[in-house]
């Protein structure tokens, strides 16, 4: 049967007037239907998980159901944010993490709480099936490191750790021309990161109303509030980082960005270096990793020289690559141009760190920064701070995640945590 022109614009229109026409709404910029999107939950919002909050609930991919928080004050705000967005009442707070991970409604977690809850939180996802993104540093100790690293991979999920640089295009850019030769053999790196943590002597103070502080310090000795540790408003900085029996210091807050990317510019993710020297030892002013092809890494802000290291420095036989956020120099500085050929090294190209984790959720993949280059990142972090706390050289077995020989260092592998909070 032939059609006139007439005949089919005359049974398209009757067709049109029928049927609606469906158009997703993701298409059309809004937000993805509802069977589409990757549940989600929150454990901890503090300052970090509110600017992951914040960021998150806007994203269309995702729906934020529920929130954990121990301070009922910074749970509440989460709450009735996520619910004033979405014009609903679907997110639920609870004070116990535990409570979020056992909703079968909730496919994925965010956790930003302190560097000692990590771990706990995270292999109990793993066990309840939830995708993980961590913030960094991924651990507290080298053990649970390993151990979240063992978890993801028995129960399949896919977990991306918080060191969001290698979403960014100059680190990938900086790493590319180191890996690919341009700089020639790689004679040193320079980290420049703050130094370790120190044992908590902050003074008590009264407990703000609705703060869980018992469930706060979870695994932590018992020791008095200090809003140091906790202070009253986001705005506040949390300088809980500082003291040993919650995280690292410096070396483990901004070295799990800059040591995890000296670790991808040299092609040393899943390894660590094999002896670490405080300073005094191999170099007078500089704590000294050596890895076992012999590259010196040192943690410091200043090279032999007086320069001032920006960030992360690669220096090589044929010049240096310098990176840090929103920085890149090289010398020669026509590096800055230099394109990659078909046969060079081209390093995983993310886009964005939440949206990277997104789409590894939907494909199964592994994200740019998987749980277990978070743990060899955090293993170097971690390996500095222990030979600063103990005064003395260290050598490492990085397959055995153990110290050769040597006891007393090994004994800071893991930490004793108070019941009922333990592994």
């Amino acid at each position: 049967m032939t059609w006139s022109r007439r005949r089919f614009l005359q049974v398209s229109a009757a067709a049109a007037a029928a049927a609606p026409l469906v158009i997703p709404a993701d298409a059309l910029g809004g937000p993805a239907a509802p069977s589409n999107r990757i549940t989600m939950g929150f454990i901890g919002i503090g300052k970090q998980g509110e600017y992951h909050l914040r960021r998150l609930v806007k994203e269309k991919e995702v729906q934020i159901l529920g929130i954990a928080e121990v301070y009922k004050k910074f749970r509440d705000m989460a709450v009735d944010l996520v619910n004033s967005t979405y014009s609903s009442s679907d997110c639920k707070g609870t004070v116990d993490y535990r409570d979020l991970l056992r909703r079968k409604d909730i496919q994925a977690v965010l956790i930003a709480v302190p560097d000692h809850w990590h771990a706990l939180c995270a292999l109990e996802a793993a066990r309840r099936g939830k995708d993980i993104y961590c913030e960094k540093p991924l651990s507290l100790t080298i053990r649970e490191a390993v151990l979240m690293t063992e978890a993801a991979r028995r129960y399949g999920c896919v977990f991306q750790t918080g060191s969001q640089q290698r979403s960014s295009h100059e680190f990938r850019q900086a790493c590319e021309l180191v890996r690919n030769g341009r700089i020639g053999r790689i004679k040193s790196v320079h980290v420049n990161v703050g130094g370790p943590s120190k044992p908590c002597d902050l003074p008590g103070e009264p407990t703000p109303d609705g703060l869980d502080w018992d469930r706060w310090l979870g695994p932590a000795p018992v020791r008095p509030f200090n809003a140091i540790l906790r202070p009253p408003h986001n705005k506040s900085f949390p300088h809980w980082r500082s003291y040993r029996e919650y995280s690292g210091g410096g070396m483990t807050d901004w070295g799990a960005h800059h040591f995890d990317i000296a670790q991808w510019g040299l092609g040393k993710d899943g390894t660590a270096p094999v002896e670490i020297h405080p300073p005094g030892k191999k170099h007078p002013k500089m704590l000294t990793y050596i890895y076992a092809d012999g590259t010196p890494m040192f943690h410091g802000g200043r090279t032999d020289d007086g320069r001032k290291v920006n960030g992360v420095l690669f220096t090589g036989e044929k010049g240096w690559v310098e990176v840090n956020r929103g920085h890149l120099a090289t010398e020669p500085e026509s590096l800055r141009t230099d394109k990659l050929g078909p046969n060079d090294v081209h390093l995983y190209k993310s886009p964005g760190h939440h949206r990277d984790w997104f789409q590894c959720i939907r494909t199964r993949k592994r994200p740019i920064c998987d749980v277990a280059i978070g743990a060899s990142s955090v293993t170097v972090c971690h390996l500095g701070n222990i030979a600063y706390w103990l005064g003395r050289s260290l050598k490492w077995n990085p397959k055995k995640h153990d110290f050769v020989g040597d006891r007393e260092a090994s004994r800071w592998v893991d930490r004793p945590r108070r019941a009922p909070y333990t592994l």
